[in-house]
């Protein structure tokens, strides 16, 4: 009589769990970069930007030019070739402010915020990995901007021979400067966007700071305003688009000083409150 071999039941394999991978600060700035790349309204808000800030340069050096014959001679005296060149700045500040309001606020909106916070529960990383990408597209887009409004609403200037040569001292920085104020604002926008988490509250503070509250404050007493005026955002910033120091003005390098001190605070503010703070 055979007898039958005992069957030796074996335990299936497992897979081994593979080993999670490190998070790091170049990771998530990667995903904010993914993140800001893939969306329809970057591309639109960095194009108004561009459209603006050379745009109304140039029609404002156009219009100059058709005009010059007729100006008053007081009118003539105060004409300024750099600034005309760069007034589109002054709108520019509002779309790629709106752009960095919608950085933040639009994860909120969808609630994709979750899944981010999940993915890094840290949280402070992913504000600054928003501050970093922000930035250097800022700058990138800013930067060329800025450099052809000044040289094309030149040309347009040297019709009558009004243009201001490059390498006149103080104008290289001016137009760095502009380029600077258009960064810093976006910025700004985006720590207002992390504070309120609201893209229609971010969006009118924003305008209320830059564009409401400069000429509130004009209405004031003289020896109020002039006290007030040049250490506000707005003024701030365009102290960065001149040469040298003008009256009831900052120079260039303490608009600097100012307007970042501004998104300094506004950051270090959304920080503290996105660490406190549920999702």
């Amino acid at each position: 009589m055979s007898t039958s071999a005992p069957v030796i039941a074996r335990r299936p394999k497992t897979a081994e769990p593979r080993p999670r991978s490190r998070l790091t600060q170049l990771g998530v700035f990667r995903s904010e970069w993914t993140k800001l790349y893939s969306l329809r309204s970057t591309r639109y808000a960095l194009l108004a930007t561009v459209v603006m800030t050379i745009g109304f340069g140039l029609i404002a050096s156009a219009v100059t030019v058709s005009r010059w014959a007729t100006m008053s001679v007081a009118d003539k005296a105060t004409f300024n070739p750099l600034t005309t060149s760069l007034v589109g700045v002054r709108f520019g500040i509002l779309a790629i402010g709106v752009l960095g309001v919608l950085l933040m606020t639009g994860e909120y909106t969808t609630g994709m915020i979750r899944a981010t916070m999940t993915a890094v529960p840290k949280r402070l990383p992913v504000l600054w990995g928003k501050t970093g990408v922000y930035a250097l597209v800022a700058l990138l887009v800013s930067v060329p901007s800025a450099f052809i409004a000044f040289f094309a609403g030149q040309a347009i200037l040297s019709g009558q021979h009004l243009q201001i040569a490059f390498s006149q001292a103080g104008v290289a920085g001016a137009v760095i400067g502009a380029a600077g104020y258009l960064t810093l604002t976006g910025l700004l926008a985006m720590g207002l966007g992390a504070i309120l988490r609201s893209t229609a509250g971010g969006i009118a503070t924003f305008a209320g700071v830059m564009f409401v509250i400069p000429p509130l404050v004009e209405i004031l007493p003289s020896s109020v305003a002039n006290s007030i005026a040049p250490y506000l955002p707005s003024n701030a910033g365009d102290a960065m688009m001149q040469i040298g120091h003008h009256a009831n003005s900052l120079s260039p390098g303490a608009g600097l000083a100012v307007l970042a001190g501004y998104v300094a605070l506004v950051i270090a503010a959304a920080a503290m409150l996105l660490v406190k703070r549920d999702v």
